[in-house]
């Protein structure tokens, strides 16, 4: 099983703040659209959507994130089912999600 926090073949930016969202809202799931718009900085990765995507996609392929099509077509990425235990607090409590 691949751990949250293993380094990546070439972590990027991108990837540590996307990994670093999940970890801190493990019940948290969104489209490219959202994770651009509210998970990262929009003044920062607004223009950055191709990186963006390539980021999610290695992470997909390493294990760490989870993606599904949706009906529209959108595709939904959230912290893979299998790490959602290692994002837990010390007493098995998820953090309580934070508004972005």
């Amino acid at each position: 099983m691949t751990s949250i926090t293993s380094p990546l073949s070439t972590r990027s930016e991108v990837a540590d703040a996307i990994v670093s969202y999940v970890v801190s809202h493990p019940q948290a799931a969104d489209t490219l659209d959202g994770i651009v718009d509210w998970w990262l900085p929009q003044q920062r990765y607004e223009t950055e959507r191709g990186r963006i995507k390539r980021t999610l996609d290695r992470l997909v392929s390493c294990g760490v994130l989870s993606c599904r099509t949706l009906a529209d077509g959108a595709t939904l990425y959230a912290l893979a089912e299998g790490l959602r235990a290692d994002a837990k607090g010390p007493s098995g409590d998820e953090s309580a999600p934070r508004d972005p």
